[in-house]
């Protein structure tokens, strides 16, 4: 039971670290990511190649996975934001399929379908529980880290410019201020975040292949971002925990439902929370802790 709820608690925090990483970029700063599972995936294999291959310590690893995600995220702002909204939700989601297609593809590097094994925990050495349990602790605390960072970009001069490019991005250019300079830097920061989410997750799993970076991980966090609201911090943290929650119990209900299969449970899952979408978008659309015009 304890493991159980160490697991449930590991996939929580992981999934506020990618509402965080979506709230910077589609809260704050008004751009549609379709794409995020991408750069998630790009963090969970270099920290595993990195860790596999250089034979370092896990934790020092992070930094590359960061640093990866990041910079990946550069020449995809600075291609796509100079297209439209909607154009730019397309292309961050072939950009995510991209990725993918090259990991299948390169296998000399990353065994392409049949993923990589027997990537190291943070603490090899200690017992499955304990190690999940100061995973968990490490979480935690690059969770709590990247709050008070998402606090003070967004409430310093900085994230009021953001904001303004969200809100009216010619009154911005009015003011002789490059908004796709901003915009690239989001993404940055964001596909950061997101590479950050990545790495834990490799070392958690110890068990990472193609099949787990697909676009429904993405769109569980713009679910998430919008049940909890959006361009609000406790909104992202708020959104993830029910999200886990609604994926988590759905899954005792099969014991309820005679004759369904597992594929079959999978699209209930899907149905229940596609249902409570419709409902907070048709009565709360500002999310749980958002306000209907968010600033």
């Amino acid at each position: 039971m304890v493991s159980y709820l160490a697991t449930i608690l590991i996939i929580m925090v992981i999934y506020i670290l990618l509402a965080f990483s979506l709230d910077l970029q589609y809260g704050f700063t008004g751009l549609i990511n379709f794409g995020l599972v991408g750069f998630f995936g790009v963090g969970a294999y270099t920290s595993a190649l990195v860790t596999m291959n250089l034979g370092l310590p896990a934790w020092l690893s992070f930094p590359a996975a960061m640093l990866v995600a990041g910079l990946l995220s550069w020449p995809l702002g600075r291609i796509a934001l100079r297209l439209r909204d909607d154009y730019l939700a397309i292309v961050t989601l072939g950009f995510s399929e991209i990725i993918r297609l090259v990991i299948v593809k390169e296998d000399w590097l990353t065994h392409g379908v049949q993923g990589i094994s027997g990537i190291p925990r943070l603490w090899p050495n200690w017992s499955s529980s304990a190690s999940e349990l100061f995973l968990l602790c490490a979480l935690i605390t690059a969770a709590a880290l990247t709050t008070l960072v998402m606090r003070r970009i967004t409430q310093s001069p900085y994230g009021r410019t953001i904001q303004a490019i969200r809100d009216d991005e010619v009154a911005v250019i009015a003011l002789g201020k490059d908004p796709s300079i901003f915009k690239t830097q989001v993404l940055v920061i964001g596909g950061a975040i997101a590479g950050l989410a990545g790495a834990f997750y490799a070392h958690y799993i110890t068990y990472i292949v193609p099949d787990q970076f697909v676009p429904i991980t993405t769109f569980y966090i713009w679910m998430a971002i919008i049940m909890g609201g959006v361009a609000r911090l406790l909104g992202s943290i708020s959104g993830a925990v029910l999200l886990v929650f609604l994926l988590e119990g759905t899954r005792f209900l099969r014991g309820y439902i005679p004759g369904v299969t597992d594929a079959g449970m999978a699209s209930f899952q899907l149905g229940v929370i596609g249902v409570l979408l419709i409902l907070f978008m048709r009565w709360r659309p500002q999310g749980l802790f958002g306000k209907r015009s968010a600033t």
